[in-house]
Parts: structure tokens; sequence; C-alpha cells
């Protein structure tokens, strides 16, 4: 039986529908999460608080179930949570609000003429003006100090390389598109496509708006925001300008750039990543995050200080074993905010030199509504208040507020109430587990279905984290939600190679991917079957990205799952590395040499190594414009066990990037397909299959 919703057919068994645990279509008001809510969630972001600490301006996203596409709009609210209301009428896209130095003005991004521009407006009368008429789209926009520029980053476009030239066409004639060169290593991006020849640089305009002036010029992208110093003479930046700067995957610098004549000074020169300079009130000081690199998959960034001119280099909070980001002063100049994950919570922390990490507030996260990822962000002002944005695991990124020296920490949004405060949506229980392996510890974390008895037993639905340098947590995730009202107990964790567990246990997996992570999931299996709530002849597993590795991995390893969800996997590391738009990232970090150098391992450690033991149904998908794990990957999996007589589909999702549930049509449609293809062969379930297409086939088509 199939339901239509808009931009697309779900197909689902009709036993399934019958108990309305998972219906895609309109339906009359229910106290359960359903598919059709995903386009009613809203989240906060990019909070920006006022620099008297009195207002915040931050972006409001939200979904339109008609253009099935994210609407993201800037709102304005008190510190205490009063006056909460819309600050722009514009009906496009909004972004990257940022307060003028004294607070009168904002600047922000937005479309105009199909082109996104920087728009200012004046807080007092709410009149706003287009600042900029450029081609391509700034970002990273920052004020001067003294308010009268703005400094951005803009692609700067340069000729296509062509090795013949073509003559020239007849007037009027058509002819077919002209032959695409390609000479770069980096030539394309996941989500983006082919990339445009050019480099990213940075730029000036006059705060009152006219034309931008280049600052930067050469054969290097930057990609960090600018950073202003007290006098306005000098921006600081990170980057790679060093002539090599494409084969060194994880090299960058903090430098120097003049406004006046546009000279660069490097600022450090350690090989590995320097990244995210911030600049200490009074000029004297920059902060930064970044590491020694020592070649290994995973490495704890930490927080530095140095002189101004790039001298005296110390660590801060060397003792913190977990890696850093977004580093801040304090308006005062006495220390430096920053944030972290520590075991699946991020964290805001505040540390002055010579002293300890004070943790100031705990849950920051959002961006990802679809599975527990971290993320988030926070802005800081005068007097130590801060605003971040913040998520539980039942409720998606809202704004919450603290003060520095206060130990309350509140929110002041509640963008679902109006949705979540009327379902009943599934418990989330941390856990802890050891691995047969090394009796390591293991956080995870249950999902259990709305009405849960634990005297009932209950299909188990692993869920794998995407990365796998990543972490899982305590957050709202909207597909885990609906795996839980269709009646599942999920199960997601973070194993070996997570983040937010040190530099030690993140690195585990170097060398050895996938690996013994395998042997902490299934002792997180072993461990919730234990608490005899769960039917063992109903285990289910799935994952996306690095996710679905391991899914296919364990398949290939036990048969002790009745059916699995591949999702946007890498199924042959010597295929992968040397097709995917981050190729170049995976060479000597993930495995020893290259593939043609140690095709052993590279093979070891594919999923089509093992694929002659698998005996469960399994689902691929991938989305078709994926150029992360592209189809290709999938598709050998698929044909193998097509070969094999292994009963087994593949689902492409038109038009889906490597982040396929990036629409919440899509979202959707991930989630139906794999609750359909696991109710196809759920014991005590009707026999009747899941219409997928029409057939296993259908794929193909």
């Amino acid at each position: 039986m199939c339901r239509k919703v808009p931009f697309l057919t779900i197909c689902l068994p009709a036993a399934f529908l019958a108990l309305g645990s998972f219906s895609a279509a309109a339906s009359p008001a229910s106290d359960r999460f359903q598919a059709m809510d995903v386009f009613e969630l809203e989240f906060a972001a990019d909070p920006q608080i006022s620099p008297d600490g009195s207002r915040i301006v931050y972006v409001r996203n939200s979904m339109d179930v008609m253009t099935d596409r994210r609407r993201s709009r800037l709102w304005t609210i008190g510190f205490d949570g009063s006056d909460h209301r819309r600050l722009t009428q514009g009906e496009s896209r909004e972004s990257s609000p940022r307060w003028s130095p004294d607070g009168g003005r904002l600047i922000y991004l937005a479309r105009a003429q199909g082109k996104t521009q920087i728009f200012l407006r004046w807080m007092d009368t709410g009149q706003t003006a287009q600042l900029t008429q450029v081609q391509r789209t700034p970002g990273s926009i920052r004020w001067s100090p003294d308010g009268t520029r703005i400094a951005f980053l803009m692609h700067v476009p340069e000729p296509a390389p062509q090795l013949a030239r073509m003559p020239a066409k007849p007037r009027g004639a058509k002819w077919a598109d002209p032959p695409i060169m390609i000479d770069r290593l980096r030539s394309k991006r996941d989500g983006v496509g082919y990339l445009e020849p050019g480099y990213s640089h940075y730029f000036v305009v006059p705060a009152e708006g006219g034309t931008p002036r280049q600052l930067t010029f050469g054969p290097y992208s930057h990609n960090s925001p600018p950073v202003w110093t007290p006098d306005g003479k000098h921006l600081l930046i990170s980057g790679n300008r060093s002539k090599d700067w494409e084969h060194q995957v994880r090299n960058s610098e903090v430098y120097s750039v003049s406004i006046d004549d546009g000279t660069v000074t490097a600022l450090t020169s350690r090989n590995g990543p320097d990244r995210s300079p911030a600049l200490s009130p009074d000029g004297r000081r920059i902060a930064y995050v970044g590491y020694e690199d020592r070649v290994q998959t995973y490495q704890v960034a930490r927080l530095q200080v140095m002189d101004r001119e790039g001298g005296s280099s110390r660590a801060l909070a060397p003792q913190l074993d977990r890696s850093v980001s977004n580093p801040t002063w304090a308006p005062d100049g006495r220390g430096l905010y920053f944030s972290y994950d520590d075991r699946g919570v991020g964290k805001i922390a505040f540390i002055e030199e010579g002293g300890n990490p004070q943790v100031l507030a705990e849950g920051l996260a959002g961006g990802s509504l679809g599975r527990p990822y971290g993320g988030g962000s926070f802005s800081v002002a005068t007097g130590g208040r801060f605003v971040f944005t913040r998520s539980e695991p039942h409720r998606p990124a809202d704004l919450a507020v603290g003060q520095r020296g206060r130990s309350n920490v509140r929110y002041i949004t509640a963008l679902n109430r109006d949705l979540l405060d009327g379902k009943r949506l599934g418990r989330v229980e941390e856990i802890w587990f050891d691995s047969s392996y090394d009796k390591r510890k293991i956080q995870a974390w249950l999902v259990y279905p709305p009405d849960f008895d634990p005297q009932r037993k209950y299909p188990l639905l692993m869920e794998i984290h995407g990365g796998p340098i990543a972490n899982y947590g305590s957050r709202f995730a909207a597909e885990m939600q609906l795996y839980a009202e269709a009646g599942y107990v999920v199960l997601y964790a973070n194993p070996r190679g997570s983040t937010g567990y040190g530099e030690e246990f993140g690195n585990l997996l170097h060398h050895d991917y996938p690996g013994k992570d395998y042997d902490d999931l299934m002792s997180g299996v072993d461990a919730v079957i234990a608490r005899g709530f769960v039917d063992e002849d109903n285990l289910y597993v799935t994952g996306g990205s690095a996710g679905g590795i391991m899914s296919a991995w364990i398949i290939g390893k036990t048969d002790r799952f009745r059916a699995a969800a591949v999702v946007k996997p890498v199924i042959n590391w010597y295929s992968k590395v040397l097709v995917a738009d981050n190729f170049y990232a995976y060479h000597r970090y993930r495995y020893p040499g290259s593939p043609w150098e140690n095709p052993e391992a590279y093979l070891k450690y594919s999923p089509i190594s093992l694929v002659g033991n698998v005996s469960t149904p399994t689902l691929l998908m991938t989305g078709d414009a994926d150029l992360r794990t592209p189809l290709a990957e999938a598709k050998q999996f698929y044909h193998a066990l097509k070969l094999r007589k292994i009963e087994t589909a593949l689902v492409r999702i038109p038009g889906a990037s490597h982040n396929i549930a990036a629409r919440p049509s899509q979202l959707i449609a991930k989630v139906a397909n794999v609750l359909a293809w696991f109710e196809r062969y759920r014991t005590g379930a009707s026999n009747e299959a899941a219409e997928i297409s029409g057939s296993n086939d259908a794929p193909n088509r």
C-alpha cells in the first residue's frame, strides 16, 4: 500500500499503516510525532547578542511545506525574553546578522535580484539599505572597530582552463555545450557540484555602501572569518598560502593582512591546522586553535595564545583532552570563551590565562534536526552575558542565555512548544556498557516507543552515526523519534573513534576502521537485550555515511539482524578515495599508503570484502547527487548482492547530496523507506511485502 505526500510516494506494509505508526499523509491531529510534523519544526541558529547585552538577533529556521525548503528569517528578542518579534520583512533567506560596534546598526545577508548581498539595517528606525551589488556570494561579514567598514570573503573567478579552441559556430546555430576541462586537485564539492575556477579572497567595503576593494590575491583559497585589529589597520585570517597548499590537507596558518597595501605576514609556521584567530581587545594577544600534525586519524585541537607578532605561543587548558572551537575574548580582555563536546554534550567554558576552564553552560547544539549531532553557536557581550543555541532530546535548538559569574542558564524561546507540547515523544535514556573487545566503557542512548511497556518485547533498531570522527548525544533527533513512534526501541551509540572522549579514544580507528568499533556496537546490542524487553528475532541495523559503512560491515560479520538499511555508504575504499569530492583527504590519514601502494589494506577494510558472507536482506540508499559517497559505492554492494541472489533493493533520492535529508520530504522519504524495508522482514508482522517502487529491480530503471 502506498501513501502520497507532496513530492514523493511512500510505500509501506498495509499492516504497518493500519497501526498508524508512520503516516506521511495529512491526518487528523495526533498526540504522536508523525512524518508531516517534520514540516512544522523550527530551530534557532547564529544568535548575536548586542554589545550592551540587552538584545539578541538570531536566525529562525522553519520549513515551507509548499516549496519543501528551509526558510530563514531574522528575529529579535530581549535578553530577558521580552519583545520577541520578527526583525525583517523580506521573503528571501536571511543569514549572518552582525551588530555594529556601537549596537546601532546591523548587517546581514539576503538575496536581491537573484544574488546574495550585504544589507544594512538601522536599529532605531528600521530602515534598510543594500550595501553591495556583487556577482558572487559574500560571506563571513565583519565590522571594523570604528564601524566605518565591513570585511568579507568572496569567490574571485578565473578563466576556465581550455585545452583546445573550438571554431566559431554560425550565427543562430545550436551546438552542444563545450567540453569542460579540469586540471585542479580540488575541483568539486558535495552539495555544490563542480567548482567554478577561482579562489576565495578578502574584500573591504565602506559601511555606507560602495565598491568593494580586494585585499588578498594569488592562487590561494581562504576560508576563515576576518578579524579586525583594534586600530583597523590589519585583518587576522587563517588559510594556507604555501605553494603546495592543495596537497597539504590539514595544514593552515594564521596570517596578518595589511588593509593599506595587502601585505600578508604569516604568524604561525607549524605543520598542522592553526585556525580561528581571535584578537584580545587590547590588540596584544591572539588566541587560536590547532595542533601539530602527527598524521593520525584524530587529533585534539587545543586552545593556544600567542603575541600579536606571532611569538611566545602557549597552550591554555593543556589538561583538557577535548577539541575546542570558537575562541572568543571577553570584552574586558580578562579571558576567553570557547566550546567543546564532552561525552555527547556540547559545553561553553571560560578560561583566564594561567587558570582552569570553568564550564558556563551545557547543551550547546543546533543545525541538525534529523539525527542527534552537535554543533550550535554562541556570542558574548559586556558584563559576561552570553546567548547560545541549546537542544535537549525533546527540544530542537532554542535560545538560552546566561551570565558569567551566575549559575542560572535559562531558555528565552520555545519555538516548538505549539507543536511538541501536545506530542508524546519517545523517552531518551543514557546508558553505558563495556566493550567485549577491551572492556572500555561505551556511551549510548535508548529511545523508547511512546507507549513503552517493559513487560512486552520490542524490535531493536540500531542507528549508527557518521563521521566516524563525530558524535551523537542527548539532543533532539526527528529520525530517532519517528523510528520509536513506529514501535522500535532505538539504540544509538558513540563507539571508539567518536569525539568528546579524548584523543586516545578518538584515534583508536587509526589504520583500523572498520575494526574494533564493531565489537563496541555489538556489545551495545547485547547490553540492551539483557534488559529483557527486546525481541531477539527482530534486530535491525542502519546508519548513514560512516554509519552506512558500519552497517554493511556488520552484516558481513554476523547474521543476527533480520534486515539492514545501508545509507550513503563507502563500500570500496579503493574507489572511494579516488572518486569522492574529498579524495585528497584520506591519503595517509585513514590507511597506510596510497591505494596502489597498499591495496591489501584498502580491501581489508572495505565492506565489499565481506559481501560473500552477507545473508541479511539489505536496502541500499544514496542521493544521486552525492559526491562524498557516490552512488557507485552503493551500487557495488547492491550488484554483488543481486548476483548472489540475496534480497536487496536500491533507493536513489533524486537531487540529494550527501546531506540526504536536507529537504523535509527527503528526511521523510529516508525514514519511510527504512521502516518499510524493516517491516517487510519483521517476524510476527503481516507477510504482505512493502512496495518499494514496485519491485526490487525498480531502482535500476
